[in-house]
């Protein structure tokens, strides 16, 4: 489960940001170089219903994942500043929050272990 809940967190972690970039593109266009709505309208839905996505799919995998409570309040925060969703999601792959306790122990894929370290058995 856990292979999984990482997959589905980090689908929604990327895609959250680059909803945000696209609506951060489409305000330029509309506010600075003022070309019309630059899409806003829509682009500001899409982030809308993206956002809601990676909230919903943070606490949905908290648990499968084992996050600590700190882990989870870090992935909600992540996603109000722009693109911080990626960068929560990069910090959580390097760290192994994104593995599950038991992943390797169990004939995980060793995907995100340290590659320099051997693994356990």
């Amino acid at each position: 489960m856990s292979s999984k809940a990482a997959v589905l967190f980090r689908v929604a972690a990327v895609a959250e940001a680059l909803s945000w970039a696209g609506l951060l593109i489409g305000m330029f266009f509309k506010y600075v170089v003022e070309s019309g709505d630059g899409g806003v309208p829509v682009l500001g839905m899409v982030h809308g219903v993206v956002f809601v996505v990676y909230v919903l799919t943070s606490l949905l995998v908290a648990k499968p994942l084992r996050w600590k409570a700190g882990t989870l309040v870090l992935a909600l925060l992540s996603s109000i500043p722009p693109l911080a969703t990626w960068a929560f999601e990069k910090w959580a792959l390097r760290t192994g929050k994104l593995d599950g306790p038991e992943l390797l122990a169990h004939g995980g894929t060793g995907l995100f272990a340290d590659k320099a370290e051997p693994v356990a058995a």
